[in-house]
């Protein structure tokens, strides 16, 4: 394994956050377009949760042939032939006329931009120590904050002035310019003769050694609810739940946003800065799960009752929720470092699968819940908050497996 030198590190990592940064605005952009999308086009609960969550499906179906390609072709080449997917879906959305369109656009867009985050981890778990690894990891989702607060006022101040479909024109071309900037700064990638990656015996092709690996599969519940569960809630449901429930206009929803996502930015900053530390100590990410992700069922438990009693507490509680599910994010890096380097590939993209997989289901399913409690009668903010508490039992359910799967899995 070949460490790269502080300045190449530098660049590398500045040339993935570019592409990381945009794929995260891309990503959220819908939560602020909903209402736009939702009075143009006339979508329902369950059509706006399905066009959210078509990022997702497109982002999830690549996930398994990308572990592999990212394991033997390298982050460079994967991440370039991906990113122009993502132009071609972005143009697509722009000249969409109906929903069928918007909703294959939107695929496209998250197939595009599936390896922003896979081919930095798996480059960096090469290239980097452990301990830059973690955090480098951690500035990485980062900048994916700092996308998805481009995503919230910045959109909402440029709706007026310039429309949606132009946003997208621009998205295209600044996703071409990563795509440039990648090319020029990361390494390329040399395949290593069999378990020479990692220094011992060779590592079977495939994924069965990642899904039968007791770590995976202890870490596997709490990727897809708490994990994909956050990411649902900030890229789409907590700006119809600002909305509908706490009564805010379109405006102030995208200012929430835009708050909550500067609060993530800052939660994953110092994740960073401390992360190197912790570790040091002997805080694992495991351990610091264990201890933090109760806080987010608290806050999504106070998110639910107060409703539309403590309105305008609703920004900085999902602000205080999103902060803590960001504990569940070290599962991440964690999944990646408890395999060979040759290996890590697919180990991360796995793990992502499970995630995004979790996103479509929980952005999708809450629409579902959303419109057949309406249809059964119920008042929508009551329908909102039924549908937010059966997140918060399957949430509460997989961290109760984590616990309980941790004798199984010591020294896994």
């Amino acid at each position: 394994m070949s460490l790269l030198p502080r300045r190449a590190a530098v660049g590398m990592f500045l040339a993935f956050a570019f592409a990381y940064f945009l794929s995260a605005l891309l990503r959220a952009i819908t939560a602020t377009l909903s209402p736009v999308l939702t009075q143009e086009l006339g979508l329902n609960a369950r059509d706006l949760g399905l066009l959210a969550g078509g990022y997702f499906l497109g982002f999830s179906a690549t996930q398994l042939p990308m572990g592999t390609w990212l394991d033997q072709h390298g982050p460079r080449k994967v991440i370039l032939r991906l990113l122009s997917v993502a132009v071609l879906g972005c143009l697509a959305f722009s000249m969409a006329t109906g929903f069928s369109w918007l909703l294959a656009a939107r695929v496209l867009c998250g197939a595009g931009v599936s390896a922003c985050l896979m081919a930095p981890l798996t480059g960096n778990r090469r290239w980097l120590d452990a301990s830059t690894q973690l955090r480098a990891n951690s500035w990485m989702l980062m900048t994916g904050s700092l996308g998805m607060v481009a995503s919230t006022l910045p959109v909402q101040w440029l709706m007026p002035i310039v429309g949606w479909r132009p946003l997208f024109w621009v998205l295209a071309g600044t996703l071409a310019l990563a795509m440039a900037l990648i090319a020029w700064q990361v390494p390329g990638w040399h395949t290593p003769a069999s378990g020479a990656a990692s220094g011992g015996p060779a590592v079977a092709s495939g994924y069965g050694e990642v899904w039968r690996h007791p770590y995976f599969r202890r870490m596997t519940p709490i990727g897809f609810f708490s994990y994909g569960g956050l990411i649902a809630l900030q890229t789409l449901w907590a700006g119809p739940w600002m909305i509908k429930v706490a009564g805010y206009t379109s405006a102030q929803a995208a200012t929430g946003l835009f708050w909550i996502n500067l609060t993530m930015l800052a939660t994953f900053w110092t994740w960073g800065l401390v992360n190197p530390r912790l570790v040091r100590l002997g805080f694992s990410a495991a351990r610091l799960i264990a201890w933090g992700l109760p806080s987010s069922f608290v806050i999504l438990t106070l998110i639910i009752i107060a409703g539309e009693d403590l309105s305008m507490l609703a920004t900085p509680l999902f602000s205080l929720y999103c902060m803590g599910c960001s504990f569940v994010a070290l599962a991440q890096p964690a999944v990646g470092m408890a395999f060979p380097s040759a290996l890590a590939g697919r180990a991360l993209s796995a793990y992502n699968l499970v995630i995004f997989a979790g996103v479509f289901m929980v952005q999708w399913g809450l629409g579902l819940l959303i419109d057949g409690f309406r249809a059964a009668g119920v008042a929508e903010i009551l329908a909102y908050q039924l549908a937010m508490s059966t997140l918060l039992v399957c949430c509460v359910a997989s961290y109760l497996y984590f616990l309980w799967a941790k004798p199984h899995n010591e020294g896994s």
